[in-house]
């Protein structure tokens, strides 16, 4: 029962610290996850250097951390049912020729940028950053965390700057959806390769097939007649079955050999786009409530006991291949898509957003023991950086546009 108490108490603390979070990112002008993930990762840090491992072991005990862990963990796959949706929702954005060659340059580029890291700390990190895992997956991850867009802030920010029916809005919104399918993809890959190399990976391939497989079931079984009348008249129920489900396919999953975001995820793209809006965003906005609770969790196993001292210049380098790659991607795709100029910047800069998303492939890396904690906290600020900027780098262009139009209006229908 004592148990039970402080781990109530340290979530209540844990939310006032996420709530705190939000609004000083809201008077900064920046996301709300900002905020959120910023202390959150800083709370164990802070407690250390305010009374040493005695005060850390005191307000977080072995046994709270275990709860809290579970919550964050509920958490976030609450939150990445409602992303997988957004994945679903977002396949009708920006259709086209011009979203494959933007997606294929925010996609390719970063790629090769993250290769550029992987060869640096296979090469030169030293053991502090190159740990002891396997190279080919460890090069693999590296690169494809450079390739993150986070689909929910971005579609966030668009809604906040009056973009998200504008030709670069959709067309933003559009390539983040594949770029989004394609780093998954390649994630999955990368941790299959770690978790047993060749010889476990078609086990692996097999069970995302049946997932897969039932991905369609379910779609097939939510469109039918009853489950529609059973969502339009109780749709708080509807939303605790979803929650339900979403639990019980990250498990599943995570049972079968893959980690447990995937199965959250299938479940949201299994829900049909139109008359499920309302209900999967309940269930993601429990997810978001819970998931600072993941950021506090993720402080105090990377960053309490493990980084001796900050690798200054893997920051500074994957921070600057992580804008570079990313804005010159989506930068050079919409300008082979015939995008003008400063339209393309704009797509460049928006493809830059990370998020939450970015913070979730990083603990799937670490959790599979292909990143060190160096290696972590060194992508963590570059997906902090990258966000940030997002905000101001599209104020600076608006100001650079201010005597010419910048966004271009879609089309009209007919």
């Amino acid at each position: 029962m004592d148990t039970l108490v402080h781990a109530g108490a340290a979530l209540a603390v844990v939310l006032l610290l996420a709530f705190l979070g939000r609004h000083t990112a809201r008077l900064l002008r920046q996301p709300e996850v900002i905020g959120e993930i910023t202390l959150g990762l800083a709370a164990a840090p802070v407690l250390i250097a305010i009374g040493g491992h005695g005060l850390l072991d005191s307000a977080l005990p072995t046994g709270v951390v275990a709860d809290l862990r579970q919550v964050g963990h509920i958490g976030l796959a609450l939150f990445l049912a409602g992303v997988g949706h957004e994945l679903r929702r977002g396949a009708r954005a920006g259709r086209g020729r011009a979203v494959a060659v933007i997606a294929a340059g925010a996609t390719l580029i970063p790629l090769l940028a993250g290769s550029v890291v992987a060869f640096w700390v296979l090469a030169h990190g030293g053991p502090a950053l190159r740990g002891t895992a396997p190279a080919p997956a460890l090069a693999l991850l590296l690169a494809v965390s450079l390739t993150v867009t986070a689909l929910p802030v971005l579609a966030r920010i668009l809604a906040e700057r009056g973009l998200t029916d504008t030709s670069a809005g959709r067309l933003a919104l559009g390539a983040a959806l594949v770029v989004d399918v394609v780093t998954w993809v390649l994630l999955a890959l990368a941790l299959g390769m770690a978790a047993g190399g060749s010889g476990r990976f078609p086990r692996l391939l097999a069970v995302a097939a049946g997932g897969v497989a039932g991905l369609f079931l379910l779609r097939f079984l939510v469109g039918l007649r009853p489950v529609a009348v059973l969502r339009d008249r109780w749709p708080w129920a509807c939303a605790v079955l979803v929650a339900c489900a979403a639990l019980g396919c990250s498990y599943a999953l995570q049972r079968a050999g893959l980690t447990e975001f995937f199965g959250a995820m299938l479940l949201g793209l299994a829900l049909p786009a139109e008359g499920w809006e309302r209900i999967v965003a309940l269930v993601s906005a429990a997810g978001r409530a819970l998931a600072p609770v993941f950021f506090v969790v993720t402080g105090l196993t990377v960053f309490a006991r493990q980084v001796e001292e900050v690798p200054w210049f893997a920051v500074l380098l994957v921070t600057g291949l992580g804008i570079g790659g990313k804005v010159l991607g989506g930068y050079a795709g919409a300008r082979l898509a015939k995008e003008p100029p400063l339209e393309s910047l704009r797509i460049g800069v928006l493809l830059n957003t990370r998020g939450l998303t970015e913070l979730v492939v990083l603990q799937a890396g670490f959790n599979a023991g292909l990143l060190t904690p160096a290696m972590f906290l060194g992508y963590v600020v570059m997906a902090l950086v990258t966000t940030a900027a997002t905000g101001p780098a599209c104020a600076a262009i608006d100001r650079a546009s201010s005597r010419a139009p910048l966004v271009t209006p879609l089309p009209e229908a007919g």
